[in-house]
């Protein structure tokens, strides 16, 4: 989660699958193509009651706002002689708790340190004996990654200890610094922001709050925040992020986006199974109704994907298709993933934690703010994504809650996870048993899109290992095993390369899946 002070991942390093939008392109394969069953227009079923399995941890971090991407958002003030305002979160201690855990921990510490900690307790108890300590500081309403130093720190000999979440090394282990001035703490910052990869702009942020926040509690010109507000309010961000925005990374028609921007509804959404923090766009139909009820058409890889929103939406207003909720979603904003290896991770390697999240967090959540029809709505997914919405529909039979009655099924690279299961030492024989589902289920109740562009096998010839079915050989064989359990099936193979064909397939499933009446 992005609100943790150092959170260090370590991806596999295994080659990502290129799932970028791109123009439309290519014709019909009329040989290969088959009518997509129609289902019924907005308002065929009541609302859909799932469960939310949300922790409170998860729902005090959801925000459901308006559209925030074409923004530019709004920088912290760099400028020491501004006016800043500082809030600090106070805990209290037990000083004879603190005595006797020192005295336990003495072996562990020089000479130096105990006796700067026995004065610091000395000095409490002159003062009345109580003691609180800055638990977390504000500067302009961002949270500091740091710890200021307190009131008695830098006094008398009592130094200052900075615990740092990681070596010198950048490794995972906490280490001990301590400091006999301000001014030597605020030249060790840069070290320590180093190793967590901060930029040189946010390490001069960072510095320059700290003396701030520093000052104002000698001053006592602070406001004292009730315990527990700092982290529970999900609108307060972290000075680690301010410098971090990656929306240019998403690929959309800004025209196109404004045009529609006051239709929709933008959720900060995180996972805590995932420890991510997810941005789901809900792209509301044309004379949205809340009385009347929709299907969701839930899109994968946001990042591309909500950039067709704009005209499949169009498409609804012009009575071509009737009308449903387009959601999608992806990461927030202030994570990159240029070679998608995080996307390779939590589609293909952490599928299950993800369809966890989307099955008993976010659809829940969209189904308490939105009326849907979860039986009619569809979830997509290609490449990696199809991956994904392969394991997503025959897993499906595990939930409780049922979000979708359809399933597209996008040139699933089921090579990349093989390769995965190799380096785990795992059998594909699940996979291409289609993880069981048959065994569990006489017959398949959900309706299912498979495609892929007919061109595309050459595009990853390079990444194929021995043994491997290319991506077309692999929906080949999925193709067959559905029709052999008598699935309600729909295959279709453009005239394409790997990814150029989604913005045609999409319109093409919304106008014939959801008809317009």
């Amino acid at each position: 989660m992005k609100k943790a002070i150092a959170i260090l991942l370590s991806l596999v390093t295994l080659t990502s699958i290129s799932a970028c939008s791109g123009k439309s392109g290519g014709s019909e394969n009329d040989s290969s193509y088959e009518q997509v069953q129609t289902t019924g227009s907005a308002e065929a079923s009541e609302p859909t009651k799932l469960t939310n399995k949300m922790t409170d941890t998860e729902l005090q971090f959801t925000k459901k706002h308006g559209l925030t991407l074409l923004d530019e958002p709004e920088k912290p003030d760099k400028d020491p002689n501004a006016e800043h305002t500082v809030s600090i979160e106070f805990y209290n201690v037990d000083i004879e708790k603190w005595r006797a855990y020192y005295n336990e921990e003495r072996d562990s510490m020089t000479d130096e340190e105990y006796s700067s900690e026995m004065e610091r307790l000395r000095k409490i108890e002159e003062a009345g004996g109580e003691y609180r300590v800055p638990d977390c500081v504000l500067v302009d309403g961002y949270i500091l990654p740091f710890s200021i130093p307190d009131e008695y720190d830098f006094q008398d000999g009592i130094l200052f200890t900075f615990i740092a979440p990681i070596d010198e090394n950048g490794e995972n282990n906490a280490t001990k610094n301590t400091f006999d001035s301000l001014e030597e703490y605020l030249d060790y910052i840069p070290k320590a922001a180093k190793l967590l990869g901060y930029s040189d702009e946010l390490t001069e942020l960072v510095i320059l709050y700290t003396q701030i926040a520093y000052d104002a509690l000698k001053s006592g010109d602070y406001e004292e925040l009730p315990e527990g507000s700092s982290y529970s309010n999900g609108e307060r961000p972290y000075l680690v992020d301010v410098f971090q925005n990656y929306r240019s990374d998403w690929e959309y028609d800004r025209d196109a986006v404004e045009a529609i921007k006051d239709s929709v509804d933008e959720i900060s959404i995180y996972d805590e199974e995932l420890g991510k923090e997810f941005t789901a766009h809900v792209t509301l139909p044309p004379d949205y109704d809340k009385d009347r009820t929709y299907p969701v058409f839930f899109l994968t890889d946001g990042i591309w994907r909500f950039g067709n929103c704009p005209e499949l939406r169009k498409c609804m207003e012009n009575g071509e298709a009737a009308p449903v909720i387009l959601v999608s979603l992806y990461y927030s904003y202030d994570v990159t993933d240029p070679d998608q290896e995080m996307r390779y991770v939590d589609l293909v390697i952490n599928r299950e934690q993800l369809l966890n999240f989307i099955t008993d967090n976010l659809m829940p959540y969209l189904c308490e703010n939105y009326s849907i029809d979860c039986g009619n709505s569809t979830l997509y997914g290609h490449s990696d994504g199809g991956v994904f919405a392969h394991y997503a529909l025959f897993n499906s039979d595990k939930y409780e809650n049922q979000p979708f009655g359809h399933y597209i099924i996008g040139s699933p690279a089921f090579w990349g996870l093989y390769h995965d299961n190799q380096y785990m030492g795992i059998s594909n024989d699940n996979v291409l048993k289609d993880y069981g589902y048959f065994d569990r289920n006489e017959k398949l109740n959900k309706t299912v899109f498979l495609c892929a562009g007919s061109l595309e096998d050459p595009d990853y010839a390079d990444r194929y290992r021995e043994g491997d079915d290319t991506t077309l050989e692999g929906v080949a064989k999925l193709k067959e095993r559905l029709e052999a359990h008598g699935a309600d099936l729909t295959y279709k193979l453009y005239e394409s390369h790997h990814y150029q064909f989604i913005p045609e397939m999409l319109m093409e499933y919304l106008k014939e899946t959801y008809p317009y009446k």
